[in-house]
């Protein structure tokens, strides 16, 4: 009983990795599922797509390792954060489908929330935005719209859960009703300050306190599995949200270390240690994670399009047949021609907060062409990163100025988008050997509380570089171009 079990649930699949005893990836698989837009700007899941697929990837991950269920030492679950469920207390039965992080339905609330003067209170107690990305407004929504909802949640009938807590209710058969403090703290609920939900907002959104599960640290006794489902009763020792988990597996354990996950969108998180800073630039307070009941507390910055903008390229212009392909057409670009793209495909994330403006192209001239867009739109990437880490840097002075960045996400393998990164922010940009960082934070968590895996200081040893991007841009260059950016970002805001 030496590897570990690694549940990835994702927002467009479910995959399940196989660890070994040198926490190295032994077998993988893989499902995706669909999505459902009932509503423009609605987005759902089935949570039976999110169970089954769960299910049936443990068990072919299981299968290609070349082992058997009992062969695992424990379980480790890193998910989607936001994405929120509500089902019966007895029968396990969703009462309506996951609604989804992305989701903006409850947009006329938090307005709502805002406009009443809510927010204040809100973030001061949760560190986030009254913003209809946390789970919240989502769980207030089903109350108020599914018929007898409301009625049944007094009772005492119903539970809430984001996604980890889900799993692990239907894994364990219902045994076990719980949560991580990550996934908690980006609920709207939970107060990060004084390790618990807060009552006075669940009596604002006018949510019973008996749907809410038990909080835990992210390496604690989760439950143990119901043989049925993968083959033995298999504990379940680590949790995290997804960029949680992949601060973690970055090994950004030290105040001022921060990672940034380049996927569909980008998320970066600087570590601020005991310290839970208050943004004034409109990053999130968020917890790292929490362990032996003490959280680390990190800022977080999300940018809604990074490795979209290139799937824009490919899906939306025809442009190139793979993103590939984008590293070999921007060297191509003309140097005298500064095309920019802002990338607000559906607004912009941090530090702007605004979801009504739309993307936007700078710069054109009769000799733009593909490959000045590929240019652009890998350097799109870089401009928001920056962007994040000003806003950062302003939030909490003196710290994380120089830190070294260190990255992951499918965009991280771009060699020509990573150096421009460097470039831009003036800071070395590193990228490890192992890009599962995700789920390798969450099977860390688990391993390591299972007695397999080392602790924190021996597995920050093990973090390895693959390549190291160090700037070679001028100053003036990037003051210059980093001003422009900031222009097409304030024009694009204004129209």
């Amino acid at each position: 009983m030496t590897h570990i079990l690694a549940i990835d649930q994702g927002t467009t699949s479910s995959r399940a990795l196989v660890f070994d005893k040198d926490i190295q990836v032994k077998a993988t698989a893989q499902q995706e599922f669909a999505q459902h837009f009932p509503h423009s700007g609605w987005v759902e899941h089935d949570p039976a797509d999110l169970w089954s697929t769960t299910v049936q990837t443990c068990r072919d991950a299981i299968a290609k390792a070349g082992l058997q269920a009992s062969d695992i030492a424990a379980i480790g679950i890193t998910n989607q954060r936001e994405t929120t469920l509500v089902w019966d207390a007895q029968t396990g039965t969703p009462i309506h489908n996951a609604i989804v992080w992305q989701d903006r339905r409850t947009a006329d609330y938090c307005r709502s929330l805002r406009d009443a003067g809510h927010d204040q209170m809100i973030t001061a107690k949760t560190g986030l935005l009254a913003d209809p990305y946390f789970s919240g407004t989502k769980l207030k929504w089903i109350l108020d719209n599914v018929d007898g909802a409301r009625e049944r949640a007094a009772k005492g009938e119903l539970l809430f859960g984001t996604v980890d807590c889900f799993l692990i209710w239907k894994l364990t058969n219902g045994a076990a009703h719980v949560t991580d403090a990550t996934n908690a703290a980006r609920t709207l609920l939970y107060d990060i300050h004084a390790g618990e939900w807060s009552r006075t907002i669940c009596d604002l959104f006018d949510i019973p306190m008996a749907m809410l599960p038990q909080v835990k640290d992210c390496a604690a006794d989760f439950g143990t599995t119901a043989p049925e489902h993968l083959g033995a009763a298999l504990p379940i020792l680590g949790v995290a949200g997804d960029q949680q988990a992949a601060t973690i597996g970055q090994a950004c354990f030290k105040p001022g270390m921060l990672k940034s996950t380049y996927g569909t969108g980008c998320f970066a998180l600087l570590n601020t240690g005991d310290t839970p800073v208050a943004s004034n630039n409109r990053l999130l307070t968020t917890i790292a994670y929490q362990l032996d009941g003490k959280p680390t507390y990190a800022l977080e910055g999300s940018i809604f399009v990074a490795g979209a903008v290139v799937q824009w390229l490919r899906d939306g212009l025809g442009i190139i047949q793979n993103a590939a392909d984008t590293s070999a057409m921007a060297a191509q670009a003309d140097p005298q021609q500064d095309v920019i793209i802002v990338p607000a495909f559906t607004g912009l994330g941090a530090p702007y907060w605004n979801a009504e403006c739309r993307g936007a192209v700078y710069g054109l001239t009769r000799n733009s062409g593909p490959a000045e867009f590929a240019r652009a739109a890998l350097e799109s990437v870089g401009f928001q990163t920056r962007d994040l880490l000003e806003a950062m840097r302003a939030d909490w002075q003196g710290h994380g100025s120089d830190a070294t960045l260190r990255v992951d996400g499918g965009m991280s393998a771009n060699d020509r988008a990573m150096q421009f990164l460097s470039d831009i922010i003036d800071a070395p940009v590193d990228r490890p050997h192992v890009v599962e960082t995700t789920a390798m934070g969450a099977a860390w968590l688990a391993g390591q509380r299972a007695g397999i895996y080392p602790d924190m200081a021996g597995f920050a040893e093990n973090w390895a570089v693959e390549r190291s991007f160090t700037p070679d841009m001028t100053a003036d260059k990037r003051a210059a171009r980093y001003g422009r950016w900031q222009r097409a970002v304030a024009a694009t805001l204004g129209v």
